[in-house]
């Protein structure tokens, strides 16, 4: 009988999708708000839109007051969920009521593939992870560090491909070059190793690198689709759930030699003065055992678990940033414009000088650049959605249409559209879809300030990400380095839009073409 009541949706789920498509397309509605048909509830809407998940969300805010209440149907009860983008909710949620919303059930089931980490950690060990990442991030010469290795990725890996493909005069996947550079140095910055992924030869890519571009889309489709969809997948090893499979055999492979090899090299780095991860956080799994904090296995899983969520922080807050920051970059010359004036005026730099280094002080000049890189993430937060469940009933004050507040049960599911934030009228005003960096820039010249609520690409309130600073240093080098040696050119009719995954990356990649500086 059990197994009956399993199986039952998972056969009629197919044909019911075929049929509300088929009345959707004959209905023509203009509205974005599904249907709430009986024993399906809204699910056919959701998954028709499955594809353009961002956007579509978007469109249900605009059109329901920023929240809107999911309905599952009798079939898929487990679906409820509640939807919001209100940064009056976001700041009720993340600050007000911050114990009451951890990341919940639902959460670490859907993202069990990041183990321990900090991105599905909760209370104690959440505290612990945020505390070890804060030691690592403010050892004396860790910004040092930083600023040399990622020159070095940029001289040594980067300049040699750009360059090569620029003589050859083909189009790149920036998107993909990002994502490796940015892999690499995020790898040499805390594990010094280089897997050197960014080669001239684009065909061949790091089993690691690759898996964490793939896992992405995969997780996305658990929000979407029911449990026991997923589950079944899962069971059989086919669709999604066999590249999560994959995917997390290969961060196994690939941080079991990093931890290996780190264990053996523990002496190298208090003897050449390096930042030692690996010794930051093994002394706190050693002394938080006898804490009654429950890790899901020894040492060395929880290094990896660890490993993984900096490698993914490193990696995607640069490279998914970046690659849409030269999107809009193409899109808006103008902005390009300034950016080559500001480098030229703060960093002494003429259009026929290769930038020399420097450093964080260097950064906190480019105010224009840094506008540029704040309306970027304002459009396209890396992280476009999260997930919480309260642990007591709650009253959230911003309620949608015609509603000052909503009432949530324990364990509601709740989900936060970051992505949909920096999309509202009612947040950004008339021109929210217009690439202005400007609205970033005081009338005294001095960056405006915004609250995380508002602006939550870097999360929200305690969660809020502690390697930000380091993020906009990593991001003002990279940018300054291409953008004074390149110009960067999109293939005509190369379209670009979000892929349907939990980080925001483009779904068919970022298609450019290099031209020299000096010859413009």
């Amino acid at each position: 009988m059990a197994i009956f009541v399993f199986l039952l949706p998972l056969c009629i789920f197919p044909f019911v999708v075929v049929f509300f498509k088929f009345v959707n397309r004959q209905k023509g509605s203009s509205s974005s708000t599904p249907t709430n048909w009986p024993v399906v509830g809204m699910l056919p809407g959701l998954v028709r839109n499955a594809h353009r998940i961002h956007d579509y969300i978007t469109e249900l805010m605009s059109e329901n007051g920023a929240t809107f209440h999911f309905k599952g149907g009798l079939l898929f009860p487990k679906m409820d969920m509640l939807v919001t983008c209100d940064p009056i909710n976001i700041n009720h949620i993340f600050n007000k009521r911050f114990s009451n919303y951890p990341k919940g059930p639902e959460f670490k089931k859907i993202f069990e593939i990041l183990g321990d980490s900090i991105f599905r950690a909760d209370f104690e060990l959440w505290e612990l992870h945020r505390r070890a990442t804060l030691s690592v991030i403010n050892q004396a010469g860790f910004y040092t560090l930083v600023e040399k290795t990622t020159w070095q990725t940029v001289r040594t890996g980067l300049f040699p491909v750009l360059d090569h493909y620029v003589l050859e005069g083909t189009e790149i996947d920036m998107q993909n070059i990002l994502d490796r550079f940015a892999f690499d140095n995020t790898c040499r910055l805390f594990f010094n190793h280089n897997p050197c992924s960014l080669s001239k030869d684009l065909t061949n890519r790091v089993r690691c690198e690759k898996a964490l571009s793939e896992a992405v889309e995969p997780l996305l489709h658990r929000h979407i689709w029911p449990e026991s969809i997923w589950r079944l997948q899962s069971w059989l090893n086919i669709g999604n759930e066999r590249t999560l499979t994959e995917a997390s055999e290969a961060f196994d492979e690939f941080f079991h030699r990093r931890i290996i090899s780190m264990e053996e090299d523990n002496g190298y780095y208090t003897a050449n003065n390096k930042v030692n991860v690996y010794a930051v956080f093994k002394k706190v799994y050693e002394e938080s055992c006898g804490n009654n904090i429950d890790f899901s296995g020894d040492l060395r899983r929880f290094l990896k678990d660890t490993f993984l969520g900096l490698l993914i922080a490193g990696r995607d807050s640069l490279s998914t940033t970046l690659t849409w920051f030269f999107w809009l970059l193409a899109e808006n010359p103008f902005a390009e414009t300034k950016i080559l004036e500001e480098i030229e005026s703060v960093l002494s730099l003429s259009s026929h000088e290769n930038p020399s280094f420097f450093g964080v002080e260097e950064c906190k000049k480019l105010v224009y650049l840094h506008a540029c890189l704040s309306e970027t993430l304002r459009l396209f937060p890396p992280v476009a959605l999260e997930l919480k469940s309260p642990v007591e009933p709650d009253i959230l004050p911003a309620g949608g249409n015609n509603n000052n507040n909503m009432k949530v049960e324990k364990n509601t599911k709740i989900v936060i559209s970051f992505y949909s934030t920096g999309r509202m009228e009612s947040v950004w005003g008339k021109d929210c879809l217009e690439f202005k960096p400007e609205r970033w820039i005081l009338a005294g010249g001095g960056l405006r300030h915004e609250p995380s609520f508002r602006f939550p690409a870097f999360n929200v309130g305690p969660r809020s990400c502690p390697g930000k600073e380091m993020s906009f240093v990593e991001m003002k080098m990279l940018a300054v380095a291409i953008v004074h040696r390149y110009r960067v050119r999109l293939v005509e009719g190369h379209r670009v839009s979000t892929r349907a995954s939990v980080i925001l990356k483009t779904k068919h990649g970022l298609k450019v073409k290099l031209f020299p500086r000096k010859d413009a």
